[in-house]
């Protein structure tokens, strides 16, 4: 019967070295604290190790280094270094996650023992590791990339004492109906297959259309876009298109249009709760969106406007919604 992989050789085999550094000898060879380096491990999303016990590699010691010295030339704070940790710390734990779940499935044999398939799993992620980093690279320079422009165009529309994380954008929801009655009446491996389905057809077109998905919340979305045009569309192509996969139950869609925290990765404000509200209001399948994206999309050919009956959403106060909907002929030229 095969053997479940021993973790410290896993260890070894996926950091590319053993850990034979205890904490304090960590610090002494990257030239820093103790209490900094305690932080920097924090942020990076780890549990605290004895300082007695050789639990770090090479590969730590230099990662620490490289912190440390970006420390002394003034080029981060210590600050600066921990929020950056913590944002790379946060974004590779899901990263992570969601990687070894996939690679679980390819190397997963039904008629092996439950334990066997660890050591091909093993095997894969370390074959596959050189390529992986090019494209992790690669992915994560692209995105920064279009970080960067989207701050600098940002900043232009903005006067010089304006905060730069804080402006006008469109926040959309969309929202799996009925997921809590799926969830009592599937399986786990249904489940799954729901939600990885949502989120990939629903990932596609926020993408194709130019917005950007903020967070999945499982039978959640939030996404964002620069305009209305693009908004509209996006919403649209959600409350219709995921429709079309029979597993996934009808999407409704709820979007904004006003200024939000940009922070964290994430967004922040009454937009972003007008937004979730006026979800809650949707009905199966189709899109709410507030006064201020109607007032943007009025005009706009191939989209209808309509008012609805307002609503009293708590913390809010009174809300306008309008429907929004494809006008007669724009539906073939959007399909097309």
């Amino acid at each position: 019967m095969p053997s479940r992989p021993d973790p410290k050789e896993t260890e070894a085999v996926l950091m590319g070295g053993e850990a034979r550094y205890t904490r304090d000898e960590v610090v002494r060879l990257a030239g820093t604290s103790p209490e900094f380096a305690a932080r920097i491990w924090r942020a990076l999303g780890f549990a605290a190790r004895e300082d007695d016990v050789p639990a770090y590699t090479d590969s730590d010691v230099e990662a620490m280094r490289v912190t440390a010295r970006l420390i002394r030339d003034g080029l981060l704070t210590e600050e600066a270094s921990i929020r950056l940790a913590r944002a790379m710390g946060q974004t590779m734990i899901r990263l992570a996650e969601w990687q070894t779940s996939i690679l679980t499935t390819l190397s997963y044999k039904p008629e092996v023992d439950t334990d066997g398939h660890l050591g091909p799993l093993v095997g894969l992620a370390k074959e596959l590791l050189p390529d992986m980093e090019t494209l992790l690279l690669h992915v994560w320079r692209r995105q920064l990339v279009a970080a960067v422009s989207r701050s600098l165009a940002v900043q232009e529309q903005q006067s010089e004492d304006a905060s730069p994380h804080y402006f006008p954008l469109i926040v959309g929801f969309a929202d799996l109906v009925s997921f809590t009655t799926l969830s009592r009446e599937l399986d786990e491996v249904a489940l799954a297959d729901v939600v990885e389905g949502f989120e990939a057809t629903s990932a596609d077109i926020v993408a194709s259309c130019g917005g950007r998905i903020v967070k999945t919340l499982g039978d959640e979305i939030l996404y964002v876009a620069d305009d209305a045009r693009s908004a509209a569309d996006i919403a649209l192509q959600l409350a219709a298109g995921v429709k079309t996969h029979v597993e996934v139950p009808d999407v409704r869609v709820g979007v904004a249009y006003g200024p939000v925290l940009a922070l964290l990765g994430d967004v922040f404000g009454t937009t972003v709760n007008r937004a979730s509200r006026l979800t809650s209001f949707a009905r199966p399948g189709t899109v709410l969106i507030d006064e201020a994206l109607a007032a943007q999309l009025k005009d706009e050919e191939g989209f209808q406007v309509v008012a609805v009956r307002a609503r009293h959403a708590h913390g809010l106060g009174q809300l306008q919604p309008y429907a929004l909907r494809r006008s007669f002929g724009s539906a073939a030229a959007a399909r097309g």
